[in-house]
């Protein structure tokens, strides 16, 4: 009988503690290949790994549970929205820097596919006293 907080019991131990899967065996979890799953590392779509090199300084990366829910919610995303991961890499790398989420807003206002951002009061104040100090005087 197995605890209620999911604890493993003795008979459970030869799973204890979570082991970490190699790439082919995380690739055949996930419904994909080693050789898209090293594409997807190299896109930024796989979490970090924490793990040191081994050997002669060549990493052998090892998948953990975690890592295998988050790679399968990013191909789920990709399937629900009909997108490569390319498409999923760049909407990522939008939302994490600043610069490029403006540069995007930018060129979607002007082909109107988005409203421009609204004018915040701060802005509107900025703006006028701007106007005033560089104004000409009578």
């Amino acid at each position: 009988m197995a605890a209620a907080d999911d604890t493993p019991t003795p008979s459970d131990r030869s799973s204890w503690p979570p082991r970490a899967v190699p790439i082919s065996t995380a690739a055949e979890r996930v419904g994909t290949t080693p050789r898209m799953l090293r594409y997807r590392e190299g896109l930024g779509l796989l979490p970090r790994t924490q793990e040191q090199p081994t050997g002669r300084g060549h990493r052998h990366r090892r998948f953990t549970e975690e890592d295998l829910r988050t790679i399968a919610t990013g191909l789920a995303l990709e399937r629900e929205f009909d997108i490569p991961p390319t498409a999923l890499a760049f909407a990522l790398r939008v939302l994490a820097e600043p610069e490029t989420l403006a540069r995007v807003r930018s060129h979607g206002e002007r082909l109107g596919r988005l409203a421009a951002a609204p004018t915040r009061a701060l802005d509107f104040e900025k703006e006028k006293a701007m106007r005033l100090l560089h104004g000409r005087r009578p």
